[in-house]
């Protein structure tokens, strides 16, 4: 059986990383940071085993408590994050479109009112806290 390497890149294809396989998780974040560093009401990722995943290119990064967020020095785009043993590649940068479909989201107590997400489970705040 062929096991699917996925690529995902930045604006400018100096910074890519390829994924093996399909993604343990794939979800929605409404956190400040993620919203921030998004430029977005959320930020959109599918989390892979880091043992999973081969970055090829330069990056720059940037930590905000116990994630590593990794961008394209050239270009700017931000391709993925690091935390503990996981990867998290952003959704927008996957070179193909419609590849995951989020099933969870975090942070909803920042969600946009107007942002409808019924078909997702739904974390007040991250994943270990109540629903």
């Amino acid at each position: 059986m062929t096991v699917r390497r996925l690529r995902a890149s930045c604006i400018c294809g100096q910074l890519a990383v390829h994924a093996e396989g399909e993604p343990d998780r794939v979800g929605l974040c409404h956190c400040l940071d993620c919203r921030k560093a998004s430029g977005s009401p959320f930020g959109a990722f599918a989390i892979y085993p880091a043992e999973r995943v081969e970055v090829a290119g330069r990056l720059q990064s940037w930590a905000d408590r116990n994630t590593q967020r990794c961008f394209c020095p050239t270009c700017g785009s931000t391709v993925f994050s690091r935390t503990a043993d996981e990867i998290e590649i952003v959704l927008g940068a996957f070179d193909e479109p419609n590849l995951f479909e989020p099933t969870y989201e975090l942070w909803v107590v920042r969600r946009e009112h107007w942002l409808k997400t019924e078909h997702m489970a739904s974390f007040t705040r991250n994943r270990e806290g109540p629903t």
